[in-house]
């Protein structure tokens, strides 16, 4: 199987029950003359009383799809009455859902870890702990948080990392100064983005996400369907910083900066645009408007059952295999051009 026929297989294999799920919420609570978007739903402010979190730690539920949301009139989040109908029947409610969206900074981290801080830092840094948000300080800078039941599973799960030794491998990675908390908390967001929607076009703009213009320039040569990949391009229905500098921040914190990460990125962007375009071709300047609108959008934010397999974050070899233009050339050559990535041997 091809690395594209392998995405195309598990994108399909995680949206096929979770859409019979999805109408079936949707027709549920609706009778005539009723919206089926605000059927039986209450607002997100009504949501979080009756849940028991406080509005940030709702926010973070919904992002993390702990909390399927549905959108209301003029795009405003409404939440399903037997959506909080099942939270407060969990055996565990109203502490059990608090405490998986519960985040911890640095310290208040080192010491559910029972470590020192600066150890702390040096784990996260070499990855093995990622960040599920940030904010800033008062002199603007980064401040990552996490959540303290991730904590919690990776010092069960790594007890030798939490004294002794730094290994070797680590160590150098550290003294080199890298840091991969950023990148991990961009993989994170962009798994969970890529899990709400099923359409190609979307998916390939959420890749596309990552890359800053130039290296999207070069991918996607076409500036009509740049644009409209920056059309369709889903955003988390919470989470979007309020302040300038915020946004500012979180622009800058999307983008790849490692060049294995930026080749990841342009690799999977260019097969997510393949099987985009066997779907339907972007709209130009001259189409008719009905002949390629794409399908509505999902409306609603849950997490997949079952989820879609992970894929290792490591760029394929050689990819092959048949595209809507014909056989691939060997050895992965055309996909490499098509990145804009030339080989030492092509001068």
């Amino acid at each position: 199987m091809t690395v594209k026929e392998a995405v195309r297989a598990r994108t399909e294999s995680a949206y096929e029950v979770r859409g019979g799920d999805e109408s079936r919420d949707e027709g549920e609570h609706t009778s005539p003359g009723t919206s089926a978007a605000t059927a039986a739903t209450v607002a997100a402010g009504r949501a979080v009383q009756e849940l028991g979190l406080r509005r940030s730690e709702f926010e973070l539920a919904v992002h993390l799809g702990l909390i399927a949301v549905t959108a209301g009139p003029g795009g405003r989040p409404r939440v399903r009455e037997r959506e909080i109908a099942r939270l407060r029947e969990d055996p565990g409610f109203p502490d059990g859902l608090a405490e998986r969206v519960r985040t911890v900074g640095t310290a208040e981290g080192a010491a559910l870890l029972g470590i020192v801080p600066a150890r702390f830092t040096r784990l996260a840094r070499a990855g093995c702990v990622s960040p599920v948000t940030f904010y800033l300080n008062r002199y603007r800078a980064v401040v990552w948080l996490y959540l303290a039941d991730e904590l919690a599973s990776f010092a069960a799960r790594e007890p030798e990392l939490l004294a002794g030794r730094t290994p070797l491998g680590m160590r150098t990675m550290l003294e080199a100064g890298g840091d991969r908390r950023a990148r991990n908390w961009r993989t994170q967001r962009i798994d969970r983005l890529l899990k709400r929607t099923a359409d190609p076009w979307a998916r390939a703009a959420v890749e596309a996400s990552a890359l800053d213009a130039a290296h999207l320039a070069e991918v996607v040569e076409d500036p009509y369907e740049r644009a409209y990949l920056a059309r369709v391009r889903p955003e988390p229905v919470f989470g979007r910083p309020g302040s300038v500098a915020a946004r500012e921040t979180m622009g800058e914190l999307m983008l790849a900066d490692d060049p294995d990460e930026i080749l990841w990125r342009r690799i999977n962007l260019t097969l997510g645009l393949d099987l985009a375009r066997e779907e339907r071709p972007a709209p130009h300047p001259g189409d008719d408007p009905g002949a390629r609108m794409p399908p509505a959008p999902d409306s609603t934010s849950r997490v997949a059952r079952p989820q879609a397999l992970p894929i290792a974050e490591t760029a394929p070899s050689s990819p092959a295999g048949e595209t809507s233009s014909g056989p691939r050339e060997p050895g992965g050559k055309r996909l490499l051009a098509r990145l804009g990535w030339r080989r030492p041997s092509d001068g």
